[in-house]
């Protein structure tokens, strides 16, 4: 096998380091919230609860983003994204609905994430994330993660395993400059590097990971097998001065899966060495290699050295490919000091599709979820949703493509009595992107992914289509009008009614402009509409027993998205899931071990009938129509 290139694989290279202000206030009618500092009052803030709607304050503005239900894994750079657009407008009380996730820009200068958790009465309860740029003041620690999963502290699956890779985030913690990965050949990787030292107590034995690169804001380490099991401290020493203690959390197995192109699992052909992806498929039957870290303890292997001979790791270990478990052959360490392979067989009756899920459970405890392309015969993927191919989608994210989107949107959610809230709309997008096409989040029909929702980096800018209009039963007539002034951004709100249970035919036809020319498309809706069956199974959930959403009606050969999310009030973090199933099956069950992975708490649960037909426009490389019939529900997590 060809190990080089996977050697960089198992390491990720230094992201920016924030320190951030976070809380969970509920906010009583006229209320004000200031995301700098936490405080709420009655005047000054940045956000104000009129016990109705929530309107920015002085200089404040804000975006809203849609029902995502969690806040966990969003970065300030994608916040900033949306400033140009962000406006002084109030959020009106029917988006503010539990899972409503909003950016906000603060009267200090400073990002924000805001999300809407709970909504009683004249209160509201949200969890918010204000970013705000740190003051060095000599080394310190602010997170340890493991290197392939990067899952924060509090979740169930979280922990530092013996023997494996983890990284230290903070700041000051060694010399300035490019990094240097270091060689595993021997004498190995060394535990002093460029001034830089690690110390790891727990349970009173004190061991020193070897360190393949440093940086001031982020060290790779290898934690020795030696480690005992427990919490402990971990403490950096850079020329001389230690950090002060940060806690550690070291546990039998916490597997990682290594990842590329946002959430690609790096897995390889088992004799050739060729890396899966969008163009090269996996193959049913196929022999692969998963590159990971984390399985647990390899006393029987070097924690600093290049071995050619690697020993098995035996600690009980499932894989779900698609949802299917998968034939493992071997299981253990690499030549690479910290890094474990699985060597296993795609199964027969695996789906095919782009994004693929792939779980690993390893000593009862879940992995992150990543996706595989998979394709019968090997080659280039094609999603059975969208019918986008492994040829339009950039692995190196230097693709440009022209897009346009229309979409027909009805959603059902509680309102504060308990009844239904039926809301219908209709916007449209037609953008040209540089960078697309690797969506972090992107599943395909058969499995389930824990939400992944750090944002794709890419550059875009507005197409202009003409203008937009629909049609539709009961003489529905609109036309779009431009949303927030964006170039390529259409919007409209429709009538109760527009979309009726007993379906129906919409057209929308857009006249042509500068960028794209004429088109029509058509949205089908079958009669009758999806409708969730037992939304009371997930007002309560026990994520150790799953968790099955039945349903009834919907487009026959479409799809439906289950999606979950669930909030700690008190650890102040949020954990969310993805399944994708068929409408014909009428059922889907989330597996426990997706479930296991979200914290204990309150949140919400969503149901989704995505239909698409095709948009053909000239100036498009990709078009499409969607139609979007959703349901929520709060629920708690247990």
């Amino acid at each position: 096998m060809k190990h080089i290139a996977i050697a960089v694989f198992a390491l990720a290279f230094p992201f920016a380091v924030l320190a951030d202000v976070a809380g969970t206030p509920t906010l009583q009618a006229n209320t004000v919230l200031n995301l700098d500092t936490g405080a709420t009052a009655s005047s000054g803030g940045d956000l104000l609860w009129d016990g109705s709607t929530i309107t920015p304050q002085g200089k404040a503005k804000t975006y809203n983003l849609g029902t995502l239900f969690s806040l966990n894994g969003f970065t300030k750079a994608y916040f900033d994204g949306f400033k140009v657009v962000a406006t002084s407008t109030p959020i009106p009380a029917s988006a503010l609905v539990v899972g409503d996730l909003f950016g906000a820009f603060t009267n200090g200068g400073n990002t924000a994430g805001v999300l809407v958790t709970a909504k009683s009465g004249g209160s509201i309860t949200l969890q918010f994330i204000t970013f705000i740029t740190p003051v060095p003041i000599g080394p310190a620690i602010t997170a340890i993660v493991n290197n392939s999963s990067f899952i924060p502290p509090g979740f169930p699956n979280y922990g530092i395993a013996p023997s494996s890779l983890f990284q230290v985030i903070g700041s000051g913690l060694s010399d300035p400059g490019d990094i240097v990965l270091q060689s595993s050949q021997p004498p190995g990787i060394p535990p002093t590097l460029n001034g830089t030292s690690v110390t790891v107590v727990v349970n009173g034995v004190t061991t020193h990971p070897a360190l393949y690169y440093t940086s001031p804001t982020q060290l790779a380490a290898v934690l020795p097998a030696a480690t005992p099991v427990g919490t402990g401290t971990i403490t950096v020493n850079y020329k001389g001065t230690t950090t002060a203690p940060a806690s550690i959390q070291v546990v039998p197995s916490a597997l990682g899966i290594n990842t590329y192109n946002t959430n690609t699992g790096v897995a390889t052909d088992a004799f050739t060495g060729a890396l899966l992806g969008f163009t090269n498929s996996g193959s049913p039957g196929q022999t692969i290699t998963l590159w990971a870290t984390g399985l647990g303890s390899d006393p029987a292997d070097s924690d600093t050295t290049y071995t050619s001979s690697p020993h098995s790791v035996n600690t009980p270990l499932q894989i779900y490919i698609g949802g299917v478990s998968a034939n493992i052959l071997y299981q253990g360490a690499s030549p690479y000091p910290g890094v474990n392979q699985i060597n296993l067989t795609i199964p027969d009756s695996v789906p095919s599709g782009c994004w693929i899920s792939l779980a690993a459970v390893a000593g009862g405890v879940v992995s992150n979820i990543v996706t595989l392309p998979i394709n019968n015969g090997g080659g280039a993927c094609t999603d059975p949703q969208t019918g986008l191919n492994g040829n339009q989608i950039s692995s190196g994210g230097g693709q440009t493509l022209r897009t346009g989107l229309v979409a027909l949107i009805q959603t059902n959610s509680p309102s504060n009595t308990g009844a239904r809230t039926i809301t219908n709309s209709t916007d449209a997008a037609f953008e040209k992107y540089t960078g697309l096409y690797a969506p972090s989040n992107a599943l395909s029909p058969g499995g389930c992914i824990v939400n992944d929702l750090t944002p794709v980096s890419v550059n875009f800018t507005g197409l202009d289509p003409g203008t937009i209009s629909l049609t539709g039963p009961s003489g529905l007539s609109v036309t779009l009008g431009s949303q927030l002034g964006i170039k390529g951004a259409f919007f409209a709100m429709l009538p109760a009614g527009s979309i009726p249970q007993s379906g129906g035919t919409f057209t929308f036809k857009g006249s042509g402009g500068a960028d794209v020319g004429p088109f029509t498309s058509t949205i089908i809706f079958s009669n009758p509409l999806l409708t969730w069956t037992n939304p009371s199974a997930a007002a309560s959930i026990d994520k150790s027993q799953g968790l099955q959403v039945t349903w009834t009606g919907g487009n026959p050969g479409t799809f439906v998205f289950i999606t979950g999310a669930s909030t700690s009030t008190s650890l102040k973090i949020t954990g969310g899931y993805t399944c994708l199933a068929s409408v014909d099956a009428g059922q889907f069950t989330v597996p426990s071990y997706i479930l296991s992975a979200l914290p204990t708490g309150s949140g919400g649960t969503g149901l989704q009938n995505d239909v698409y037909s095709s948009l053909a426009a000239t100036g498009l490389d990709i078009g499409l129509a969607l139609g979007d019939i959703s349901y929520s529900v709060a629920s708690s997590y247990k």
